[in-house]
């Protein structure tokens, strides 16, 4: 059995997916843009919309993760302060 590394948040991903999945397709739609040669200002536009649609996903993860510590009473300070880092790196 393996052991679990106590360095490793576990949160539910679960609702990140859809976004994921969402921005998988916008980012082939933009690699088809570029190839078809399209306007800089349509790829820019798709370009902002794929980062959101990323921001959004990395945010509910992070908020699936703060929801942990909250109800999990074996979360430590160490928990937080990893969920607190991860939040900055994306505020």
């Amino acid at each position: 059995m393996a052991e679990e590394k106590s360095d490793e948040l576990h949160v539910n991903m679960d609702h990140a997916m859809p976004r994921l999945k969402r921005a998988y397709g916008q980012l082939a739609g933009i690699m088809n843009m570029i190839e078809s040669d399209r306007d800089c200002s349509d790829v820019l536009t798709q370009l902002a919309a794929v980062s959101k649609a990323i921001d959004r996903a990395a945010f509910s993860i992070i908020s699936s993760g703060l929801e942990q510590c909250f109800i999990n009473p074996e979360s430590t300070e160490q928990d937080r302060a990893r969920l607190e880092k991860l939040f900055h790196a994306f505020a």
